[in-house]
């Protein structure tokens, strides 16, 4: 379950880090089930299956889910079915386009890289008008406004498949925010993120890089895709195995994400995909360009 958008198109107050009660894998909010005791008790991993509050325990996603957003659990296992988006034809190697009553668009007040967005990229050691030119980044201005959501202060990444752009993600260029990302409202998507991947259309045929999410992509270049986070879908895994003869996964170097880097391992060679795990020390996306480069051509 996308947990992170179900939050954002709920309005849930969460947050990720920069709290005492958040930890990495996790997404922190007050507990509905002990209010009262202020902090942000109730965690949930960022898969939605395990929701843990430090207080009370541990509690069933639906009954959550239902608290949290005031409905019954019966409502609330169908969000989660939603969420979880299952929307896809299992016998199909592609992506299906999926019919919205919604057309895609951006939010308001979207422009080109603004100066304050250049100097947040420059000072995490990228090239601004490199990732402009090539990864068609924008910018938001300090109020973006899509679907009563709020997309200010962020860099806006479209995201493309086959040519056409299908959603976008923004990330927080302010480092204040307690939710780094924010994705498209589902309703708006012509392809949910969570069934493609995040690569440059001239990416190297057969051999790629999977990274977590779209920073590293940048940072690693056009042999890179990424699949959104550490946790990733069925629907992923078949199309990266329609794509890849060969992949090589590159997570943060944390407990979690390890896990998921060998779990994405050892799917992709149930698929006949030769697939390897690396590591480096901490996230690959703060490594400096040219150790990055260094990298990758070592692996390709």
């Amino acid at each position: 379950m996308d947990i992170l958008q179900l939050y954002a198109d709920y309005g849930v107050q969460a947050q990720t880090e920069g709290h005492k009660h958040c930890r990495p894998g996790w997404i922190n909010t007050e507990c509905p089930f002990c209010s009262g005791n202020p902090g942000l008790h109730l965690g949930a991993t960022l898969d939605g299956k395990v929701f843990y509050c430090w207080r009370c325990g541990i509690h069933w996603p639906d009954e959550s889910i239902a608290k949290l957003l005031n409905i019954d659990r019966k409502a609330a296992r169908r969000l989660i079915i939603e969420y979880a988006g299952i929307s896809i034809d299992s016998s199909s190697k592609n992506p299906a386009v999926i019919i919205r009553a919604k057309s895609h668009k951006e939010p308001n007040n979207v422009l080109s890289l603004t100066p304050s967005h250049k100097s947040y990229l420059k000072k995490r050691g990228f090239d601004p008008d490199f990732l402009e030119e090539v990864w068609n980044l924008k910018s938001t201005g300090p109020i973006a406004l899509l679907d009563k959501k709020d997309y200010g202060h962020r860099i806006l990444a479209p995201i493309f498949w086959e040519g056409k752009q299908v959603t976008f993600q923004a990330r927080d260029a302010t480092g204040r925010h307690p939710l780094k990302y924010m994705a498209c409202p589902k309703d708006r998507e012509l392809i949910h993120h969570k069934h493609i991947i995040y690569r440059h259309p001239q990416a190297p045929p057969k051999k790629g890089i999977c990274v977590e999410g779209i920073t590293d992509v940048w940072r690693f270049g056009k042999s890179t895709f990424a699949t959104f986070g550490i946790e990733f879908t069925q629907q992923q895994i078949r199309l990266i195995a329609s794509l890849y003869d060969e992949v090589i996964v590159c997570f943060d170097n944390e407990i979690q994400a390890q896990r998921q880097a060998d779990k994405l391992v050892a799917d992709l060679r149930f698929r006949g995909v030769f697939s390897k795990k690396i590591k480096v020390p901490g996230d690959p996306g703060e490594m400096k360009q040219e150790e990055a480069n260094n990298l990758v051509k070592s692996l390709m």
